[in-house]
């Protein structure tokens, strides 16, 4: 299985290492600075690389818990633009509850993951008879990777997602070309994966005293980025982007364009004539563990829009913007009414005990949820490395030196 990855020019860092001392928003990240600091969100990254080097695709499974077959989390969907798939948002419409993986991949992948959702459920639920009783509706996202990688080839499978549910832990998340962002575009650059991880202040539910007690609340994100321009990029407030186009143009017009920069500008200038053709996407996961219920989720997903266009986004077109909130905090049961089981009468309403967060609290999620964002996508261009791919197409990794440089002169 060989690999398109160009050997590492720079040792890849994450924005914070690169640029110490850059400011995205007021609150501090969890100890990954990762979504995995949402406590019981487990992630999995898999990348696949065939066809010698024309192949260049992945699989991101993330568990919203472990036991998310028989219990649900509330959650609530966001569409930007919407020229992208993410499938079972109707129902996570319809009612508020995500009980499925949440896989992100390449866009002919969404039916092998679809399908390998239910092989796994099936291996583990299907009755001592062989039936299956039970509801579940998969959720799988996407965006097109087509530019790296040869989708012709559907070299996902049903059994990348089987393992990807099956090896989905807590802890550090990979980053850059890895997961369903193996072969993905951002700004002009190698795109790809990326994290971040937001901790606000906040309160319980008041005890039989009145007084409410002190908590933390961690709000996170995962990107799957692969939109937008060069001369649109910025970073925490700088036009980088445009920085770094001016300097190659005043370098063309001094005669003092290097063979590395000549080559370096046709990179950049492919990278547009590709997303002329299509635009990309990005797929946002935000998670909390916040109380939130599914139209305050719906309000925080919304919310991943900010820290998308503070880096560059417009939503275009052709993109397929598609975010999705959902919170750990509520444990609600799903497989109560089943071919061959009813734990609840569905003619009989029957109360739940769940709590949820005053809607004049939660500024602060919501600014946590647009920093985690912003910095998840910082995080996946600094993280992804230069790759050759499908019909010999090549991205650039993002010169960090070059955006430490430019950066200093912000800070």
């Amino acid at each position: 299985m060989a690999s398109s990855t160009v050997p590492k020019t720079q040792p890849r860092r994450r924005i914070r290492d690169v640029v110490p001392g850059i400011h995205i928003g007021y609150h501090k990240p969890g100890p990954l600075n990762a979504i995995t600091d949402v406590p019981g969100v487990l992630v999995h990254t898999q990348s696949i690389h065939q066809n010698n080097g024309s192949v260049n695709t992945g699989v991101t499974t993330i568990l919203p818990r472990k036991d998310w077959f028989n219990n649900a989390c509330y959650s609530g969907i966001f569409r930007f633009n919407g020229s992208g798939e993410m499938t079972g948002s109707h129902w996570i419409e319809e009612t508020g509850l995500l009980n499925s993986p949440i896989i992100i991949t390449n866009s002919f992948a969404v039916g092998m993951a679809y399908q390998g959702i239910y092989e796994h459920s099936i291996a583990h639920h299907q009755d001592g008879d062989g039936n299956v009783g039970w509801f579940l509706l998969p959720v799988v996202a996407e965006t097109f990777d087509g530019y790296l990688n040869d989708l012709t080839k559907f070299a996902v499978q049903p059994h990348h997602i089987v393992t990807g549910i099956d090896s989905a832990r807590s802890g550090p998340v990979a980053e850059g070309n890895t997961g369903g962002g193996t072969g993905m575009v951002c700004h002009g650059h190698k795109g790809g994966t990326g994290t971040s991880s937001r901790v606000v202040s906040g309160l319980g539910v008041a005890g039989s005293d009145g007084k409410a007690p002190e908590k933390t609340y961690t709000v996170a994100a995962l990107v799957q980025a692969n939109y937008g321009r060069l001369h649109h990029f910025r970073v925490a407030g700088a036009p980088i982007g445009r920085l770094m186009f001016e300097e190659l143009e005043r370098k063309k017009k001094a005669a003092d364009l290097s063979a590395a920069d000549a080559e370096r500008a046709k990179h950049f200038a492919d990278a547009d004539k590709a997303k002329d053709a299509k635009d990309g996407s990005i797929i946002v996961i935000l998670a909390t563990d916040a109380p939130l219920h599914p139209v305050q989720l719906q309000r925080l997903a919304k919310r991943a829009t900010v820290g998308l266009s503070r880096v560059g986004g417009h939503g275009h077109n052709p993109s397929g913007d598609i975010f999705l909130a959902f919170s750990t905090a509520n444990k609600i049961p799903v497989q109560t009414v089943t071919a061959d089981k009813r734990t609840v009468d569905p003619f009989k309403a029957a109360a739940l005990s769940v709590e949820v967060a005053d809607d004049n609290s939660i500024n602060a999620l919501f600014e946590a949820a647009a920093d985690s964002t912003e910095e998840a996508i910082y995080n996946a261009l600094c993280m992804a490395e230069t790759m050759v791919g499908h019909k010999g197409n090549t991205l650039e990794a993002l010169d960090l030196e070059q955006l430490k440089t430019m950066m200093e002169k912000y800070l």
